[in-house]
């Protein structure tokens, strides 16, 4: 079972996902509020929020970026031109990077990696080039390594990022649609090495969570899972999965 030493990892329902260092960094990755069906109503994200990180620039993934990083404070990680794009839209603080590289944010160091997905943004003036999709590996000081895959296909090169990086939990899109599915996902977690799993972008694979995680344990021999609260989370709920 892998020990998160202290950090904390919200699922808030799609790809929206806190993560909390022990150290004190508060990053949210995609925030999609607002609209999200599978959001916890009753749920408060803290006070400080450091840094929001976007994957790509489809509104399931970025429509609360500009209020949230106002009401928290936040700088916004992205491609260089989803960065600009957010700038343009009234983000104060944000930082342009591209793939392959790091920056660091406080005691996470957090790398951009490929993701397979398109990532254009569509407001009332069209849609407009946001750069290429992305995932992020956060290594966290003294902690876990992370890898947030973004909206994503199973691809080879995530050999790559277990190569380099060594992933402890991985949380993947499952959807089966937009995204690979859990057949596609399966193959990701042998690729990429992980201990823990954490399914994200469920939809519109129109079938139970607990289905889809049934059929990662079906196709991932020896997977264990365990479910439990995060925080006073009542709608939504943290499901690990342990190899």
């Amino acid at each position: 079972m892998t020990s998160l030493k202290g950090t904390r990892i919200t699922w808030l329902g799609h790809a929206t996902v806190l993560v909390q260092s022990a150290g004190g960094t508060n990053i949210l990755i995609d925030p999609f509020i607002q609209n999200n069906p599978k959001y916890p109503k009753d749920y408060s994200l803290p006070a400080r929020i450091d840094f929001i990180l976007l994957t790509h620039g489809h509104s399931d993934h970025m429509a609360d970026v500009v209020p949230v990083a106002a009401k928290h404070g936040s700088t916004v990680v992205a491609v260089y031109e989803l960065a600009d794009y957010v700038s343009g839209k009234g983000v104060a603080n944000t930082i342009g990077m591209n793939l392959g590289g790091t920056v660091q944010l406080n005691d996470v160091a957090a790398t951009m990696v490929e993701a397979k997905h398109s990532s254009g943004v569509h407001d009332e003036n069209g849609t407009h080039y946001a750069g290429v999709a992305a995932g992020y590996v956060l290594a966290i000081a003294d902690g876990p390594v992370l890898y947030h895959a973004g909206d994503t296909a199973v691809f080879g090169d995530m050999k790559l990022i277990q190569e380099l990086y060594q992933p402890e939990v991985a949380m993947l899109p499952i959807g089966g649609h937009f995204t690979m599915g859990p057949r596609e996902a399966a193959l990701a977690v042998r690729l990429l090495g992980a201990k823990t799993v954490l399914p994200c972008t469920l939809e519109p694979f129109h079938r139970s969570r607990g289905h889809r995680i049934n059929w990662l344990r079906w196709l991932i021999p020896g997977l264990k899972w365990c479910s439990g609260h995060q925080g006073k989370l009542s709608k939504s709920f943290t499901t690990l999965l342990f190899r």
